[in-house]
């Protein structure tokens, strides 16, 4: 059995490069020693990924993309297939964690300057990432056909209006027809299952692959590459298997453990995950009192409704999500970890983190007079966040990295 498993390998092997894809990827791919807790979320990403990927299908077998068929069709699944509600919530409960892992991922480049040279291009396609997972949500919205997926998608999309010339006309196509309809609802779908997962898929491989070329970044930012030994072996690198598969394996464990309890226990977490006014059906003649979308767009809709213009709105919001493709160039610092940053960044980076979970409240509530004040305020120091960023490293002190990664 071993001689014929060994020679069908070599079979394989020599018309497909698969040992060297093993090798050049996990068992010769040598990362730093000192990955910490901040590295669980790329692989959790991923996981993710597949979680919504495989959910997804078996979704859509009993999804009509009809609009007086889709709600009737959402309760078909969650009442009379074998499952279905497991099914339905591993994927509602998973496009909300998706975000929380891509966000602390987000979170752990700006901690160790993960988007720094050489890894510019790296932090490129992991924010066009970002932004397909934002238009894959925003696609999927719409299916459940409930009141807040309709009338959601009907402010979304109307947001396209304003943009001078071409808005109207823009709008139009994006719905397929004057208002959100069975046409909308048809594309949206189309979308959702098909065109934004391929191009997601293959800028996933793309991401991975640029890693790979470049090396993993590590919480002290030196790059383990310059440090060899005769062998050509970094002398702070382990191979990615087996070490840092099994520590993956305890994060996935972890993670899968939270994962079940919110899917078992609070699958609509309070109206985070899932809102109350979607366990309706869409009502084209009754607008909900309050329309706002899911937490992980709120922050970016705050933005939106703190500038009184419409069109200048939906320009900071766009301008919120392009400033971050341009930190690569905009951080100036000579280091790329906080560990040697100095009390300047960390404050700075503080200011930033409350700024955006702030916003991401405000985005939840009615625009009142004092939450427009805070929302206004929150995003002036989420831009000045990043534009003030080219002046830090002459405000602060910064301590040279050492030569090895230290724990």
């Amino acid at each position: 059995m071993s001689n014929m498993l060994s020679g069908f390998m070599d079979w394989v092997n020599d018309r497909f490069p698969l040992k060297e894809l093993w090798e050049n990827h996990l068992t010769k791919y040598y990362a730093p020693k000192n990955l910490n807790f901040w590295y669980y979320f790329g692989s959790l990403a991923f996981l993710v990924l597949v979680i919504q990927i495989v959910t997804g299908i078996f979704l859509a077998m009993s999804y009509k993309p009809a609009a007086d068929l889709a709600f009737g069709s959402v309760e078909y699944i969650m009442r009379d297939v074998n499952w279905g509600w497991l099914i339905r919530y591993m994927h509602s409960t998973g496009a909300s964690f998706f975000f929380i892992v891509v966000y602390l991922h987000m979170f752990r480049a700006l901690l160790y300057g993960s988007y720094k040279k050489p890894r510019e291009l790296l932090w490129i396609v992991g924010m066009f990432i970002f932004v397909l997972l934002m238009a894959e949500a925003f696609l999927g919205y719409l299916l459940p056909w409930g009141q807040m997926s309709y009338w959601g998608a009907q402010v979304i999309i109307s947001l396209f209006g304003a943009i001078p010339y071409i808005g109207e006309d823009l709008a139009l196509w994006i719905r397929g027809d004057y208002v959100v309809s069975d046409v909308t609802l048809n594309r949206f779908f189309s979308f959702h299952v098909i065109a934004v997962p391929l191009i997601l898929v293959g800028a996933v491989v793309i991401h991975l692959m640029a890693l790979h070329h470049v090396g993993s970044n590590n919480p002290d930012g030196i790059e383990i590459k310059k440090k060899k030994g005769p062998d050509g072996v970094p002398l702070d690198g382990i191979p990615f298997h087996p070490y840092y598969t099994v520590k993956d394996l305890v994060g996935v464990a972890v993670f899968l453990i939270i994962f079940s309890i919110v899917v078992f226990y609070a699958p609509e977490m309070g109206g985070w995950f899932l809102e109350r006014d979607n366990f309706l059906p869409a009502d084209p003649l009754k607008t909900p009192e309050h329309i706002a979308p899911l937490w992980y767009f709120t922050p970016f809709y705050a933005i939106l409704r703190a500038v009184p213009d419409k069109f200048l709105g939906v320009v900071a919001m766009g301008a919120a999500i392009v400033v971050l493709f341009l930190l690569p160039w905009l951080d100036r610092y000579q280091v790329k970890s906080i560990r040697y940053r100095g009390p300047v960044y960390r404050v700075a980076l503080a200011v930033f983190v409350v700024s955006f979970i702030g916003l991401g409240y405000l985005g939840t509530i009615p625009a009142t007079p004092v939450a427009t004040f805070f929302a206004r305020l929150f995003s002036v120091l989420y831009f000045l966040f990043f534009l003030l960023m080219p002046f830090y490293p002459r405000w602060d002190k910064v301590r040279p990295e050492p030569e090895r990664v230290t724990k």
